[in-house]
């Protein structure tokens, strides 16, 4: 146990978690369920720990259903594999939190939104424990979202992606 524990360490080295998007006096509020309601893309970078950088596209689609919450249809293109679908499902969850589920974690998702950002949380397949920061850009339009994914405490990878919406 202590040899692997030992290696993971070693590995975690490879993944920066440092460099978070900041909260930012001079960007609008995020309502984050507005935020996706429409067609958005995101483009970024997924580094896991002794792998090369490879890009990723997010293609979104979002909708307000039928009980009041966010349904987040996602194409998930990782260079070099075909596209995966997965879908979020998003509600308010009191006057600053967000609570719900997505197709692939492990369990509950769970979010608290801060002036323009929001943290989410939650538990990934595997035992990989995901959080989440997204930070509203100025203009309002724009998102700066970093996921950094870890075992054991350990960070085992860092998505940074630049998630702009293209349709209202």
């Amino acid at each position: 146990m202590a040899a692997a524990l030992a290696l993971l360490a070693g590995l975690s080295g490879c993944v920066s978690t440092g460099r978070l998007p900041p909260a930012r006096a001079d960007a609008p509020a995020l309502d984050a369920l507005a935020f996706f309601t429409g067609q958005s893309r995101g483009e970024g970078t997924l580094k896991i720990a002794l792998r090369r950088p490879r890009a990723v596209t997010v293609a979104s689609v979002g909708r307000w259903g039928s009980g009041g919450g966010l349904i987040l249809d996602q194409t998930v293109t990782l260079a070099g594999q075909p596209a995966t679908q997965r879908q979020w499902q998003l509600r308010r969850d009191g006057p600053s939190g967000v609570a719900g589920s997505l197709s692939d974690a492990a369990g509950p998702v769970t979010g608290r939104i801060e002036g323009n950002r929001l943290h989410l949380r939650f538990i990934m397949k595997g035992g990989l424990r995901a959080d989440q920061w997204l930070a509203l850009q100025p203009g309002g339009y724009v998102l700066h979202n970093v996921m950094i994914v870890r075992k054991w405490g350990l960070p085992l990878a860092r998505l940074d992606e630049v998630i702009t919406q293209t349709e209202k």
